[in-house]
């Protein structure tokens, strides 16, 4: 085989490697804090509810929201969200923080909010309604 082509080969093979490598690293997924906390410094997905009765609040001088959230298995963590309070955050059903864990408290750098459908209070209202 001329040089050429070994050389290509060899350059594509590399850049394929390197290629699934960096898309196997910056895959996330859905954990819970636990896991979270075994991921040190990595990227991920918690799923979990707000809890109203701890402490939370915005801080205009570091801008950071601070709230608590339990996640699916009932553990509750701290909430640095480097935002500010989405307007739909209230009314949320579920909310999921995207981040990372240091030190016992989750840091977020963006959030997804599941609002309540109002169109699941549909085929509820019609039966009490018939009743």
């Amino acid at each position: 085989m001329k040089p050429r082509v070994i050389i290509g080969v060899v350059a594509i093979i590399g850049f394929t490697s390197v290629l699934m490598i960096n898309l196997g690293q910056s895959i996330d997924s859905y954990v819970d804090f636990d896991e979270a906390e075994n991921r040190y410094g990595n990227r991920v997905y918690v799923v979990g509810n707000f809890v109203p009765d701890m402490p939370h609040g915005y801080n205009t001088q570091t801008r950071i929201f601070s709230f608590h959230m339990e996640d699916e298995k009932g553990n509750v963590r701290r909430v640095n969200y480097n935002k500010p309070k989405p307007s739909n955050f209230d009314d949320a059903e579920r909310l999921v923080v995207i981040g990372k864990i240091r030190n016992g408290i989750f840091y977020s750098d963006d959030m997804l909010i599941k609002c309540p459908s109002k169109y699941n209070d549909a085929s509820e209202f019609e039966l009490t309604a018939a009743q």
